[in-house]
């Protein structure tokens, strides 16, 4: 059963969507006053010099969004004058196709690739696309975070349920997959077509989500026809499915990332967020450094600042990285699971097995049966 207890998120002292959309906007905005191009497109940034040295440019492709990544980039700058990067936002599958490409064709993309569908990153480097980058801060990263020194995982991202605080009870409870699914069962008149979750077809970070689940949970079966009972909504984008649950398009929202949830529940008191407390996954988003990566020492500087203290206390400020947040406008902390509920998405190559051609069809076919993607959300 669903128990209660100290509410996550209360009422926040919002400052208001508009204001926060805003701030995130005047963000992308700056960086891209800073080094226009003539081939800047709109999902380019630019931080730094125009008229830094081509040496000295830093070509990111990255599937973080820039309001979140961007003071990382801004301060790595700063840190480092007469540096520049550019930074290029696109989805986790067409980055992997383009870094593959490249790689096979044997010609310069990107000089770095971050991305949070960390098995195609793994992917990557065992098809032989990954230069390899060493240092002490490297070195301190655990074993699941450290792929042969060529992945490296520099956030910590749980992912979890969110929900809309007016529609649903979850308010002071804690939830398992067990609740989730009973829940449903029970109450279908209130939640068909009112939960929503990744495209896992179309979203590589909502694959890895959905199998990872299919390896750790024994619910996973209930919970997909749970889902199909429920119709519910398979779309694409985190920034979408949060407008939904905000709005009560959605009441729930499955296997979403904590890092955009969490900062979306900071500044908007119509959502909440709950860790599951039978098993809470964990992502760290990957670095990895393409070989054909033209300026590979200014890659590997990069990864080292988000590595170092300087670099993580920025990504905790954006929620990159999770901590406790005794700081939210109410008054309330967040509490992070303890860590025999935490599990992390090891940089390994059983990251591969959900890859796999044949098994990816089977599982995409098995989802597919129970849960229609939408691709025009309502």
């Amino acid at each position: 059963m669903m128990h209660r207890r100290t509410r996550g998120f209360g009422p926040c002292r919002q400052i208001g969507r508009a204001i926060c959309r805003t701030i995130a906007a005047s963000l992308v905005a700056l960086a891209m006053a800073v080094a226009p191009s003539q081939h800047a497109s709109a999902q380019d940034a630019h931080f730094g010099y125009s008229l830094a040295a081509p040496e000295n440019t830093l070509t990111i492709w990255g599937s973080t969004d820039i309001a979140a990544f961007g003071p990382a980039i801004s301060t790595f700058v700063d840190r480092n004058p007469g540096v520049a990067v550019t930074y290029v936002d696109i989805n986790t599958n067409e980055l992997y196709e383009k870094t593959a490409g490249a790689c096979a064709e044997n010609r310069p993309a990107s000089d770095l690739v971050i991305s949070s569908a960390v098995d195609l990153q793994v992917s990557l480097a065992n098809d032989g696309c990954a230069s390899a980058h060493a240092s002490d801060l490297t070195g301190q990263l655990p074993s699941w975070a450290n792929w042969r020194n060529e992945v490296f995982g520099f956030t910590f991202e749980p992912v979890v349920i969110v929900y809309n605080r007016a529609g649903t009870p979850f308010d002071g409870m804690t939830i398992s997959r067990f609740d989730l699914i009973d829940l449903l069962r029970t109450d279908e008149a209130t939640y068909s077509g009112k939960v929503a979750t990744y495209d896992i077809e179309d979203s590589g970070v909502g694959y890895l989500f959905a199998f990872m689940d299919s390896q750790q949970a024994t619910t996973f079966g209930r919970l997909v026809e749970s889902f199909g009972r429920n119709k519910v909504v398979a779309t694409c984008c985190a920034e979408e499915i949060l407008d939904g649950v905000a709005e009560g398009r959605y009441l729930v929202a499955y296997n979403m990332l904590g890092s955009y949830a969490i900062a979306r529940a900071r500044w908007d008191d119509r959502i909440g967020v709950l860790f599951p407390t039978d098993y809470t996954l964990v992502l760290a988003r990957a670095a990895l450094i393409p070989k054909q990566a033209e300026n590979r020492a200014l890659a590997g500087r990069f990864i080292d600042f988000l590595l170092s203290d300087k670099g993580r206390g920025v990504l905790e400020d954006t929620d990159l990285i999770a901590r406790p947040h005794n700081d939210l406008p109410s008054g309330e902390g967040l509490d992070l699971p303890g860590d025999s509920l935490l599990r992390p998405i090891a940089l390994t190559p059983v990251l591969l097995v959900g890859l796999d051609q044949e098994k990816r069809r089977l599982f995409l076919d098995i989802w597919k049966s129970s849960i229609a993607p939408v691709k025009d959300a309502p």
